[in-house]
């Protein structure tokens, strides 16, 4: 069986950038309450008109099949992950394919948020293993800020997200020395309201079981997709309860980290960059304390770019790259929690 590796990689962030101080002119908060809780200085957002989720994963791609030394006419299999994709339907894998003129190919789009890269990742190595594709591009792109509620109310999730793109270009190879050596997906869906955008979606309040229906009035509870009352409450925009999240992140994150390197036979000692996705600067400092790993192990830039959910990976892992962090015979390790939950992870030798 075909090993598969990643032969080009590439990001996109958008010029715009917004300071901590910046967002205090839209809520009340300040630069030491946000660093102090997620670690983040700055972040990017795109612009509001002209630049979508998929136009940012096209100028990543771009970057990444140039570096893979190929075309996009050479692309045949398209994955492309987020969570706030151009439209409700169809998904951005055709619309990328459509602005790069590409062959008429597969596109599968990925709806794992925060893991969605990893799990791309793994779905595309196994393509390359069964020898089915041989030029898959894997994109991860976010345009949150066109989502995210810009007030004081607000304020707990706005802060921490960011927009950006991040792609890689997966190919056959025969050298086992240089490949994916295996990836490994979870998820738990008990406590998934916990992190979710619960509307516009078809749900009818299916997600309000915690809760007594007396709170709501009959025709909320008939909504079933978007309304008025949706809008005026403030009810379409995403909710995090930030504690749970954490309490869950520092337990799943570590673990499925040390499953891949157990399923490899190697130590935490032996990786030579760990790229974690950018939930949160404590979260990923957390990891490489209980894994005993140095500062130049891991790759951190929340503070640049915020959470860029399944972009954050696919750039951070580019910027290593581009900085010398990442060399041939390097061991890599990719991981992820999020939203579901879902986590999973990704060891490669580069």
């Amino acid at each position: 069986m075909k090993k598969s590796k990643i032969a080009g990689v590439g990001m996109y962030v958008p010029k715009n950038v917004f300071t901590n101080n910046d967002l205090t002119k839209y809520m009340d908060t300040n630069d030491e309450w946000i660093q102090e809780r997620t670690g983040i200085k700055e972040r990017r957002y795109a612009d509001r008109i002209g630049e979508t989720t998929t136009t940012m994963g096209v100028e990543a791609a771009k970057i990444a099949i140039e570096r893979a030394g190929i075309t996009a006419q050479d692309i045949d299999f398209i994955i492309f992950a987020t969570l706030c994709p151009d439209y409700y339907f169809p998904g951005c894998g055709v619309l990328l394919q459509r602005a790069m003129q590409m062959k008429e190919i597969g596109a599968l789009d990925i709806r794992n948020q925060c893991s969605g890269f990893v799990y791309a990742l793994s779905v595309a190595d196994q393509f390359i293993k069964t020898g089915m594709y041989k030029n898959i591009l894997v994109v991860g792109s976010e345009k949150h800020s066109f989502g995210l509620d810009f007030s004081t109310r607000g304020r707990n999730v706005s802060v921490i997200f960011g927009d950006g793109a991040g792609a890689v270009v997966l190919q056959p190879t025969e050298d086992s020395n240089r490949c994916i050596l295996s990836t490994h997906l979870h998820s738990n869906g008990t406590n998934a309201e916990i992190l979710a955008m619960y509307n516009p979606g078809t749900h009818a309040n299916h997600w309000l079981k915690e809760q007594t229906l007396a709170d709501f009035d009959e025709a909320e509870l008939g909504e079933t997709f978007m309304s008025h009352s949706m809008i005026e409450k403030a009810q379409l925009f995403p909710f995090m309860d930030g504690p749970t999240v954490f309490k869950v992140a520092i337990d799943k994150f570590p673990a499925v980290i040390i499953e891949a390197l157990e399923a490899n036979n190697l130590q935490a000692s032996a990786i030579s960059l760990l790229v974690p996705h950018q939930a949160n600067l404590r979260i990923s400092q957390f990891v490489q304390k209980k894994l005993n790993l140095t500062d130049n192990q891991v790759k951190n830039n929340i503070q640049k770019y915020g959470n860029t959910t399944a972009a954050s990976i696919p750039i951070a892992l580019c910027e290593a790259w581009e900085e010398g962090r990442v060399k041939e015979g390097d061991l890599i390790c990719l991981a992820s929690f999020g939203s579901g939950f879902t986590w999973a992870s990704a060891l490669l030798r580069w």
